[in-house]
């Protein structure tokens, strides 16, 4: 992993990011909101979630590691990559099926919980250290990515379809307490819902499927230096292939 070309796209997204912050306000141009969002939600999921041909963060993340790999916690970090993809996974799915579109989470609809042999309903902000590893080392890993995936092309397919008055618009009280109730966020972190409950549709789509995913992919990134610095082996290709370049 380049560190020049990776700091460089990272700059490009963050300045997009800004661009997207005040299209999205209640001055800003609805459709062009949409179409940023769209562009910057990609490049945070594979590159195969989209395939809008732009640089993809994750890709960039997890090119050439092997499930071992995401299982690992390095010696100063609490998490794993294994645990960043699901955290993402989950919030992203709890956030836009059930706040935005008011409709079942993936995780229950398409039955990925099983998938993933991991049965915590939870986004893994209440895991302890004792949770967090107990779902790295056994959670299915391709079931993790392909969940991942789903959720990031349902969000795709959600925002695609907001009335321009919807971004405005605050969350209904009633789905704050579903995702109680259902457990997708549980009572000691009930400050989550809280913080859900003040955001508009807006503000949601900047936090979490775009600002969010963006901090938790600089943290697995920095997962798999320490991984290196730690002395395992990446199973990394001798030759990288071209990325695609940012749009836009």
């Amino acid at each position: 992993m380049k560190g020049g070309g990776l700091d460089l796209n990272r700059k490009t997204w963050n300045e997009k990011q800004k661009e997207l912050q005040r299209l999205l306000s209640p001055s800003g141009d609805c459709k062009k909101a949409i179409a940023l969002f769209l562009d910057q939600h990609a490049m945070l999921h594979t590159a195969q979630m989209a395939q809008a041909g732009l640089w993809s963060f994750e890709d960039e993340v997890l090119q050439g590691l092997a499930d071992l790999d995401l299982r690992r916690i390095p010696p100063g970090e609490e998490h794993s990559i294994a645990w960043v993809l699901w955290h993402l996974a989950r919030i992203e799915d709890v956030t836009m099926n059930m706040l935005v579109a008011g409709r079942p989470q993936l995780f229950y609809e398409d039955n990925w919980f099983m998938q993933m042999k991991f049965l915590s309903t939870e986004t893994g902000n209440a895991l302890d250290k004792t949770g967090i590893t107990y779902l790295s080392a056994n959670i299915e890993i391709e079931a993790l990515r392909g969940y991942r995936q789903a959720v990031g092309r349902r969000t795709r397919l959600i925002v695609k379809g907001l009335p321009p008055d919807a971004l405005q618009r605050r969350v209904i009280p009633s789905r704050l307490e579903q995702v109680l109730a259902e457990g997708a966020v549980v009572e000691s972190t009930r400050a989550l819902v809280e913080y859900w409950g003040r955001r508009t549709i807006a503000g949601l789509l900047l936090m979490p499927p775009t600002r969010h995913a963006f901090l938790h992919l600089n943290e697995a990134a920095r997962i798999r230096r320490k991984l290196a610095l730690s002395g395992v082996r990446l199973n990394v290709p001798h030759k990288k292939p071209e990325d695609p370049k940012p749009r836009g």
